[in-house]
């Protein structure tokens, strides 16, 4: 057995993360939890900070445990990437977003191997947990990595473990939520899973490769994104043909096998399922391959909050109203429901697209007072009130967050279009428009 494995088991290694977010603070609180000594690292000092001081920033996060570990000292943050030198195992938990031209942009993965680079040593174990194309970490972390001089699966071992994070899952979080990790060599691979287990109360998945372990990540939203499409491209022939699709998918849902339930909406959001497929699309072509129905489905979500901008024009011109001049209320800016995170929030689209229009847009969201959006700060109503339903010409359901009173919205609102079904049991259904 190697030192390294055996430090694990005995809980006597040294654990680092890279990136304090939405992935990288859960991980570290529950490695703590597990008994390690973990150091957080961010380049961003705000998060170090509060991170220091016990102060939580991710809702998926206790926020008593995150103050019990760090009072405890098994827990602390810093943006100095020398401390990587007492660090037996590093996480790389950083953002993977695409650039201006839909293309994968790794420059936080590679700038964060560059930082750790200098401060590597034998017998570590690099584990890459950021969402990104198959062939990442032995294409370009492996090489980086060896240029210290060590050898990986010799000197140093590295092995691809994807993120599963679900912000809002009220059943999975981090800790009993299955891993999937795959190693550059066997011995990696048996290192990496020996870390995981040894934090985690859920089922660890050994694969052959960095590879397929990437590539299953992207399956596993891709899969998504392609029934998402699916769906949302029936709902736009259901609204031709006057059929209600929340009707259809209950009424599919009885069937006890071969069906699964997706549910069209505004567009998608979040950091994964918008953007995993544009990482296996632009992969596919330099083997000469087009991945059409991932494409297709791409297409018909990204089309989205251009369909629903169109759908509140027509609402509005049902009762001789201009998009151009009206108040138009946004309830909920989230990605999804319940949760205050707003990355690739398909709201904020819909709400460029009405501005665009000419239309006077406001939101409310009781889970994100403000977003910073196309560089300019927008601040959301602090609270739902009569007057501003009553004020507006269309309210817009765009995060169906259950915190929100819609009988209360119902009464007072003259016409709302419904795009997450979330006035489903409210009555005053004339005045209420489903996708």
């Amino acid at each position: 057995m190697s030192a390294l494995k055996q430090k694990i088991l005995d809980r006597t290694a040294t654990l680092g993360v890279v990136g304090l977010g939405y992935v990288g603070l859960p991980l570290s609180v529950e490695k703590a939890k597990a008994g390690f000594h973990v150091v957080g690292f961010d380049v961003q000092k705000s998060k170090v900070d509060m991170v220091n001081s016990g102060h939580n920033y991710i809702g998926d996060v206790v926020a008593g445990d995150l103050e019990q570990t760090v009072k405890s000292g098994m827990l602390r943050a810093t943006d100095d990437f020398a401390a990587v030198a007492s660090c037996d195992c590093v996480c790389i938990a950083v953002p993977t977003p695409l650039d201006e031209h839909q293309q994968p942009d790794i420059s936080y993965v590679l700038s964060s191997s560059q930082s750790i680079l200098p401060y590597m040593h034998q017998d570590m174990l690099i584990v890459l947990e950021s969402t990104t194309y198959p062939g990442t970490t032995e294409e370009m972390l492996k090489p980086i990595l060896e240029s210290s001089g060590l050898k990986c699966g010799v000197d140093f071992f590295l092995a691809f473990s994807p993120e599963r994070v679900d912000p809002g899952n009220a059943r999975y979080k981090t800790r009993n939520t299955p891993k999937v990790v795959g190693g550059v060599t066997p011995e990696c691979t048996d290192i990496a899973a020996t870390l995981y287990e040894s934090v985690l109360e859920a089922p660890v998945q050994r694969v052959s490769s960095p590879a397929v372990a990437e590539m299953e990540k992207i399956l596993e939203n891709t899969y998504r994104n392609v029934n998402i499409g699916l769906i949302n491209e029936l709902a736009i022939l259901c609204e031709r043909m006057h059929i209600n699709i929340w009707e259809v998918i209950g009424a599919a849902k009885s069937k006890p096998y071969g069906f699964q339930a997706f549910y069209p909406g505004p567009g998608l959001g979040g950091h994964c399922i918008p953007l995993d497929p544009y990482y296996l699309s632009w992969k596919a072509r330099e083997f000469g391959f087009h991945t059409s129905m991932i494409e297709a489905s791409m297409i018909v979500n990204d089309q989205m909050p251009d369909y629903c901008t169109q759908r509140a024009m027509k609402i509005l011109n049902r009762v001789q109203k201009s998009l151009n001049g009206s108040n138009v209320l946004l309830l909920g800016v989230a990605y999804k429901q319940d949760i205050d995170d707003y990355r690739e929030s398909p709201a904020l689209r819909v709400m460029d697209r009405l501005m665009a229009y000419g239309a006077n847009v406001s939101y409310y969201d009781p889970f994100i007072p403000s977003v910073v959006h196309g560089g300019k700060v927008f601040h959301g109503l602090p609270a739902l009130t009569a007057d501003t339903l009553s004020s507006s010409d269309l309210v817009v359901v765009t995060a169906a967050h259950t915190t929100v009173d819609y009988l209360f919205v119902a009464e007072h609102a003259k016409l709302i279009f419904d795009t997450k079904n979330a006035m489903c049991d409210v009555p005053c259904r004339d005045k209420i428009e489903l996708l």
